[in-house]
């Protein structure tokens, strides 16, 4: 079965929001921040001198792959998409590319990405890989400099906090010197990568996009490409977050700045994501939760229509699933059988 079947299978994902972000929770110096937390940053403008201090006391020693792929398994979940890579700019595994990294930068010292590579192989589960091609906080050139920041969940979308002068940025000098050496480690260094997971695409071009796209096929010719690398550039379309469409869509933007950039994909394979509460990253000040019941109807209505579904967790500073996560996708899952029975 080639992956274009396996993802119409499948049907039923995790995807994992985990980075510097989750040790503040959601807020700054008793401020609250956005309503997604893994755009702290941004939004309470903490300078990369601060993040890399927050690296240094990144230590989630309760993270267990295995754990997490039983979870997995135990709410019927098929595949994982794991944030490899989010805009701050912090990667969950050993590059060579960057040294801030969980390997070079914090004293926990192991490549989470590594380690639910093999976990997934054994639990026999799919893996994805989600990476943040255009924002970058940490770098100065990172993307996102020439657009309007009024939509952005920060003060901006790049880093305009440490470095203000737009005119000395150039997002393909971080394009070549970070972003797709970072690529081609994930790539080639954990086995088989189902999914390539891309995020805001922004002002990166076609160019940039094509780049991405031939450097995957070339290293991992079955990994299939989400719409979200922009610029018409994809093999499956990944909805708006929390969309639960009635029908598949058969309009879509073609805009490179919105969130999703995005047309009709070419192998009919569509997939809707959503969070459990308001943000993706752990957020300690989010009040408002998904029902099981609610979760557990979205499931079935995306099957019916075809489209995968895929819920995020955002694990604690100690790699903990929260634990209103696991008691609601856990009663999810017995919901889901009751009402498919019916």
């Amino acid at each position: 079965m080639n992956n274009i079947e396996l993802f119409k299978e499948l049907k039923y994902g995790l995807m994992i929001h985990f980075g510097l972000y989750s040790l503040l929770g959601g807020y700054y110096k008793g401020i609250k921040g956005p309503k997604y937390a893994e755009w702290i940053q941004a939004d309470r403008q903490i300078s990369v001198k601060e993040m890399k201090r927050l690296a240094e006391v990144f230590n989630p020693i309760y993270f267990d792959a295995d754990e997490i792929c039983e979870f997995a398994q135990k709410c019927g979940m098929k595949y994982i998409v794991i944030t490899t890579k989010h805009h701050e700019g912090f990667a969950l595994f050993k590059s060579d590319a960057d040294k801030f990294n969980v390997c070079d930068s914090t004293p926990f010292k192991r490549d989470i990405i590594g380690e639910l590579a093999e976990s997934c192989k054994k639990h026999g589960l799919k893996l994805g890989f989600y990476y943040s091609q255009c924002i970058d906080w940490n770098e100065k050139d990172g993307g996102g400099y020439t657009l309007d920041s009024a939509d952005a969940a920060g003060v901006s979308w790049e880093n305009s906090w440490d470095f203000p002068d737009k005119t000395e940025k150039d997002y393909s000098r971080v394009f070549y010197s970070k972003i797709l050496p970072q690529i081609e480690e994930l790539m080639t260094n954990y086995g088989e990568v189902f999914l390539a997971w891309f995020d805001m695409p922004l002002d990166s071009t076609i160019e940039h996009s094509r780049i991405i796209y031939d450097t995957v096929k070339r290293l991992q010719p079955d990994c299939l490409i989400n719409s979200r690398l922009g610029n018409g550039v994809f093999d499956y379309v990944t909805l708006g977050d929390y969309e639960i469409p009635d029908e598949i869509p058969t309009t879509f933007s073609s805009d490179n700045n919105s969130i999703c950039g995005f047309k009709k994909s070419p192998y009919g394979l569509y997939e809707s994501i959503c969070s459990l509460n308001c943000s993706w990253g752990y957020s300690a000040v989010a009040d408002e939760w998904m029902s099981p019941e609610e979760l557990a109807a979205h499931r079935l209505k995306l099957e019916k229509l075809g489209v995968n579904f895929m819920v995020n967790i955002g694990p604690d500073w100690l790699g903990r699933i929260p634990y209103q996560a696991q008691t609601i996708l856990l009663n999810a899952a017995e919901k889901y059988k009751e009402m498919k029975n019916d």
